[in-house]
């Protein structure tokens, strides 16, 4: 008698059909796979780096970002995920010898057998920290801003260039420079913007010597972050922070990078306006520099990770229904 696994006699062998699975991670927590799942697809963006302060802050650099389809793992199995935390915000007091350094990024890991880790942001300088004459950004998944290399203070030098920090090896873009090739004019600069996953931070430049004093050019804009349609929508994700304008000055903070990089403050003292924005919360972004004295910097977003484990039918091993087997002998493409 027929039935209905395509009229051979016998009980019923039906196909597996397993649906799309996207797991989004916004904090730490354990991913189990579906049954039938052998390899996944995943985006994995780290904490981004908070910005500088004191004044003349450097943007945050963005979180890692990496990305890619093919990992290998194991159906029905479990695997840790570390979503990581963004850097802290200082607030350097009025004084060029107070910590002016913003705090690293997190590390975000996919704990899978071929485990992906991505770079915590690096941090973003100032134009007051310790020891620090040419104050470079920190390294990370993309690198920090510098801070400006400002003559006003006791030894330091007369003109120099301070330089972005670097980047991790396929995670991101380092950070832009503060630049101050005349000497005396520190105090005419502007904080540099923290690197993004698609874009190098942008750099900042004194204006040249002029009478009247010359023009404080606006802090740095942060870099542009990376799209991803892992979701199914397309979401920019690791946008570096902007770099924070001078003190006492007209000029405005640097924009935050596309992908929830925080703007740098404006040239405000004593004022919320010159704060450091921070980075948005789950896009890895970097933040923002300080524009006044006395302000906070924004703290980088948290990092994120986002696995995709493709549909499939038939995907049991061994598992065929006959109208299956009938069009791949017919395709030629069915092996006995």
């Amino acid at each position: 008698m027929a039935n209905a696994n395509g009229g051979i006699i016998g009980i019923d062998n039906p196909a597996v059909v397993q649906p799309e699975v996207i797991t989004t991670f916004n904090s730490s927590g354990t991913l189990t796979t579906a049954p039938y799942t052998t390899a996944v697809e995943y985006l994995v963006v780290a904490g981004g780096g908070g910005g500088g302060a004191w004044y003349m802050g450097g943007g945050g650099g963005a979180g890692g970002y990496r990305t890619a389809t093919g990992n290998p793992v194991s159906g029905g199995s479990p695997y840790p995920v570390t979503v990581g935390g963004g850097g802290a915000s200082v607030d350097a007091p009025n004084s060029p010898t107070s910590p002016g350094v913003g705090g690293k990024g997190s590390d975000s890991v996919l704990g899978t057998p071929s485990p992906i880790t991505s770079e915590g942001g690096g941090f973003g300088n100032s134009a007051g920290s310790p020891g620090g004459f040419g104050q470079n950004g920190g390294p990370g998944g993309s690198g920090g801003g510098a801070g400006v290399t400002n003559p006003g203070h006791a030894n330091n030098p007369v003109h120099g260039n301070a330089a972005g920090g670097s980047a991790a090896s396929g995670q991101g873009n380092a950070g832009g420079t503060a630049n101050v090739p005349f000497p005396g004019y520190g105090n005419a600069c502007a904080g540099a913007g923290g690197g993004g996953a698609g874009a190098v931070g942008g750099s900042s430049t004194a204006s040249p010597p002029s009478t009247p004093a010359p023009e404080v050019p606006a802090g740095a804009a942060g870099g542009a972050g990376t799209a991803s349609s892992i979701t199914g929508s397309s979401v920019t994700y690791a946008g570096g922070g902007g770099g924070g304008s001078k003190n006492s000055s007209s000029s405005g903070g640097g924009a935050g990078g596309s992908g929830g990089g925080g703007a740098g403050g404006d040239g405000v003292n004593y004022d919320p306006a010159g704060n450091g924005v921070a980075g948005t919360a789950n896009l890895g972004g970097g933040g923002g520099g300080t524009g006044g004295y006395d302000q906070p910097s924004g703290a980088g977003g948290s990092g994120v990770v986002i696995v995709k484990e493709a549909a499939g039918d038939n995907v049991g091993s061994g598992i065929w229904d006959m109208n299956s087997v009938y069009d791949a002998v017919k395709a030629g493409t069915w092996s006995s």
